[in-house]
C-alpha cells in the first residue's frame, strides 16, 4: 500500500513537471522518466505513510487550484541562485509565516548535517552528486540545501508538521535520512549496497 502512494506521488509530481517553464527552453531532464522515477521513490520511500497522504493531498489540492508544485519549487530556488529574478516573481508565491518559516529551517539544518555525515562515509558517491551548501550554488549548479529549502517550501504547513515529526523521530534513534534515501537510489541502478556502490563509485546523483 505504501508503495502504491509512493507511485501516485511520483506520477502527479512528474504530469506537474512537464509543465515546468524553464527561461532557456524544455531541459533535458523533463524527458527523462527513468532518473525522475528513481530520484523521487528513493526519497519518498523512506517517508512514513502519514507523510505521504498529506503530501498526495498537497498535490492534488494544488492541481485542482491550477497550481504547479514543481514550478513553485524551481522558483523557490531562484532566491539563493538568481536573487534578481526571484525579486520579481517572490510576491506570486504563497507567503510563508516566520513560524514555518523556522520550522523548515530546523528540517532544513537537520538535513545538511546528515548529508555531511553521509559525505564523509560514502566520498566517492556523494562526490558524483550536488554540492551540499546554498553558499556554493550558482545559475546552474544548486546545492542540497537551497533545493530542499525550495521544495520544503512548496509543501503544506500540515506535511511540513508531520514531516519534522518523523525527522525528529529519526534522529533520536540515529537514523540518517540521506543514507537511508542513498540505500534506496544504488539500489535501483542494480547496486547490491551503498558500500559496493561507494567501492565503483561511478553512479551518477542529481
Amino acid at each position: 500500500m505504501k508503495e502504491q502512494l509512493v507511485n501516485q506521488i511520483v506520477e502527479l509530481e512528474w504530469k506537474q513537471f512537464q509543465n515546468v517553464k524553464n527561461e532557456g527552453g524544455r531541459a533535458d531532464c523533463q524527458d527523462n522518466w527513468e532518473t525522475f522515477e528513481i530520484m523521487r521513490k528513493s526519497q519518498f520511500l523512506v517517508w512514513n505513510r502519514e507523510v505521504l497522504e498529506s503530501y498526495l493531498r498537497d498535490l492534488r489540492e494544488a492541481e485542482e487550484n491550477g497550481w504547479n508544485l514543481l514550478t513553485e519549487k524551481y522558483a523557490r530556488m531562484m532566491a539563493s541562485t538568481a536573487p534578481e529574478q526571484y525579486r520579481e516573481i517572490e510576491g506570486r508565491l504563497p507567503a510563508r509565516s516566520p513560524k514555518r518559516i523556522e520550522q523548515q529551517e530546523e528540517l532544513i539544518a537537520m538535513q545538511v548535517r546528515w548529508e555531511e555525515t553521509f559525505a564523509k562515509r560514502y566520498p566517492g558517491v556523494a562526490g558524483r552528486g550536488r554540492r551540499l551548501h546554498s553558499y556554493e550554488d550558482t545559475s546552474w549548479d544548486t546545492s542540497i540545501e537551497t533545493y530542499a529549502r525550495g521544495e520544503l517550501g512548496t509543501y503544506s504547513d500540515r506535511t511540513v508538521e508531520l514531516l519534522g515529526n518523523m525527522y525528529r523521530d529519526m534522529d533520536r534513534n540515529g537514523e540518517n535520512l540521506s543514507v537511508k534515501i542513498l540505500e534506496n537510489m544504488v539500489r535501483f541502478y542494480g547496486y547490491s549496497s551503498l558500500e559496493q556502490a561507494e567501492e565503483r563509485h561511478k553512479i551518477c546523483i542529481w
